[in-house]
């Protein structure tokens, strides 16, 4: 019984960890400007994510633009952007082997062979995809922090964390606590 409790714990700490990676890759709060030199009054609110830039006008109107060019693009975003990618479409795969192996626990108990078999690479995925989704945020929080404590870095061009690095954080957080779960089941 607890280990029936453990393989549906890992499976919605999973779905919950795919949602937010799909989430924390498609949201434009990845840099978000920062209120700086004691500014009461702000009209613009600047994101910048993977995919596009978006200003907010005052809270009323909200403008994005995707970006022109692919090749336009800094290096390590192309990479991020890559990253992300691969670890959606991993967390998607991930959490269908791990409904598969929950259904297949259940339906046979002659065989544990064939359940280990599922429940371990579903937790290996996991794992994985929470490896894949921590290096993009946590590169970009990083350099996020570095330029904000940089004086050389023009005012209105530091930037502070945005809500989809939060996002990002706490995926990788159930994702890797998924695969805990079902690589020690």
């Amino acid at each position: 019984m607890a280990g029936c409790m453990l393989q549906i714990t890992g499976l919605i700490f999973g779905g919950i960890g795919m949602i937010g990676t799909l989430a924390a890759t498609v949201m434009p709060q990845w840099r978000v400007s920062a209120y700086i030199d004691g500014n009461i009054v702000v009209f613009e609110t600047i994101w910048e994510g993977l995919w596009m830039d978006c200003i907010s006008q005052l809270g009323i109107r909200l403008q994005c633009k995707f970006y022109d060019s692919i090749l336009a693009l800094p290096p390590p975003l192309e990479a991020f952007r890559a990253l992300m990618c691969i670890a959606v479409i991993l967390s998607i795969v991930s959490f269908l082997m791990a409904i598969v192996g929950v259904k297949y626990t259940h339906r046979t108990k002659e065989n544990p062979q064939g359940i280990s078999i599922f429940i371990l690479a579903a937790g290996v995925a996991f794992l994985l995809t929470g490896v894949l989704i921590l290096i993009p945020v946590s590169w970009t929080g990083g350099s996020i922090i570095q330029d904000f404590y940089d004086p050389k870095v023009p005012m209105p061009l530091k930037r502070e964390l945005g809500a989809a690095l939060y996002v990002g954080w706490v995926s990788t957080a159930l994702l890797i606590a998924a695969g805990t779960m079902y690589c020690s089941f």
